[in-house]
């Protein structure tokens, strides 16, 4: 049946997903892959399909923010897909974090409202383990600096209390901040999916958000090729994972 947001049925499926929030991210992730085929673009939901290395692949995108991640993941397990990753970008929370530098999550702080809509906020908001171990490999084996560790998913770059909450998370050694990665891990685990999450941060830790988020989409050379290399990952820990099964 044809879903209502991604516009996609079980036709115009394939086991893995990857999942960035900028639409434009889909033509990168298409550079990667083999018979790629546009499929639909509605609202933040831009869709093709193509393989890697034989293995069936979905890009698409989901906007900004846990309730459009929420509602793909949603859909993309009504059509079969079963294992999901994040490519999105993050700004660091600790020094030595560079741009275009990937960062694995192992888990998020879930500081957004969408998961506290599944499921009390005691309920950890966690990485499949095995998609973590395989991204990590993959991203040593390409030689792409990588950190791994807790992420916090928040709510807005423009609240008040922004920077306050920034600095009390990276005390607690958090490695970065995004807004979709907690939704993801909680819907997907409790929906009996696989899911993960890779990062490649744009900001540098004291950095001014509004200006390093410009700099970013401008194409700076650092962050362009951490859009690269956190695709490139993640088709490969992907693989790994599916042929693992």
């Amino acid at each position: 049946m044809k879903q209502p947001h991604i516009a996609l049925d079980e036709s115009q499926s394939a086991p893995c997903a990857l999942m960035p929030g900028d639409p434009k991210r889909v033509d990168v992730i298409a550079s990667f892959l083999d018979d790629v085929r546009e499929l639909t673009f509605n609202r933040e939901y831009r869709s093709i399909i193509g393989s890697y290395k034989g293995m069936k692949v979905i890009g698409i995108s989901t906007g900004m923010g846990g309730p459009s991640v929420a509602i793909a993941v949603e859909e993309l397990k009504n059509i079969g897909v079963h294992t999901l990753m994040r490519v999105g970008s993050a700004g660091a929370l600790q020094e030595g974090i560079g741009l275009g530098d990937l960062i694995v999550c192992e888990a998020a702080v879930r500081d957004e409202g969408t998961s506290k809509a599944y499921v009390d906020a005691i309920y950890p908001a966690a990485a499949h383990y095995s998609l973590v171990r395989h991204c990590i490999d993959a991203a040593k084996g390409f030689g792409f600096p990588c950190h791994h560790g807790v992420v916090l998913s928040h709510e807005s770059f423009y609240y008040d209390e922004d920077e306050q909450d920034s600095i009390k998370w990276s005390k607690k050694g958090v490695l970065a901040s995004d807004f979709e990665t907690a939704a993801l891990f909680t819907v997907a685990r409790l929906r009996g999916l696989s899911a993960a999450s890779i990062l490649n941060n744009v900001v540098l830790w004291g950095q001014e958000t509004s200006d390093a988020i410009g700099s970013y989409q401008d194409g700076a050379e650092k962050t362009a090729q951490g859009e690269r290399a956190e695709i490139l990952t993640a088709l490969e820990a992907m693989y790994r994972f599916e042929n693992e099964k």
